[in-house]
């Protein structure tokens, strides 16, 4: 198993900082990240986590995937690779 973790269905309110000290629970995090909206900076109710070894993940897996947080139930899977997308165009364009 991969050491990063998808997790998806975490409350709005999350911060970093309660995602790491959550995941801290099955082990050793190298990495948490909220992925926020560009526009307004809110999260957009996904992040990632990194743990120190496939073991930890794998436990983190078993103990945070559909548990309920915060009124929301997480999803935590290994992360995929980002898929290529096609470009957006340029921002002049659009004039």
């Amino acid at each position: 198993m991969e050491k990063k973790l998808y997790v998806g269905g975490l409350p709005y309110s999350t911060t970093e900082d309660e995602l790491r000290e959550l995941f801290a629970q099955a082990g050793t995090v190298e990495s948490a990240t909220i992925i926020q909206d560009r526009t307004t900076g809110r999260s957009k109710g996904f992040g990632f986590v990194e743990m120190a070894t496939p073991e930890e993940a794998q436990k983190a897996v078993e103990m945070w995937n559909g548990k309920e947080v915060g009124g929301r139930t997480l999803t935590v899977n290994p992360a995929r690779p980002m898929e290529p997308r096609a470009p957006r165009g340029n921002w002049q364009d659009r004039r």
